[in-house]
C-alpha cells in the first residue's frame, strides 16, 4: 500500500531550506496599538525569489543576492519532487 498523504510545515531562517518548499508564506510581526500583530502572506514566484534574496543578503538586497536566490530555487525543485514519490 501507499503512504498516507501528509504535509510538513517548516519555519526556517535558512534560504537553502526555504528554497526546497513548494508553497511559501512570509510571516512578520509588528506592533499595532500596543499589541503584537502577526501577518502571514502567501508568496508568488517573484515574491518568493525576493524573500530568499533578503534571507541571503539581509536588509539591503543586491543583484547578486537575487541571482543566488534564482540559482537556489530551480536547483531545489527537482530534488523536492523526487522526495514526494
Amino acid at each position: 500500500g501507499g503512504a498516507a498523504p501528509r504535509q510538513v510545515l517548516v519555519v526556517t531562517h535558512s534560504p537553502q531550506v526555504a528554497a526546497l518548499g513548494h508553497q511559501h508564506w512570509r510571516v512578520s510581526k509588528e506592533d499595532s496599538a500596543g499589541a503584537a500583530l502577526t501577518r502571514v502572506q502567501p508568496l508568488d514566484t517573484a515574491a518568493r525569489e525576493e524573500e530568499i534574496a533578503r534571507m541571503l543578503a539581509g536588509a539591503v538586497i543586491t543583484d547578486e543576492a537575487r541571482a543566488a536566490a534564482r540559482r537556489l530555487m530551480p536547483a531545489a525543485l527537482p530534488a523536492a519532487g523526487r522526495r514526494r514519490a
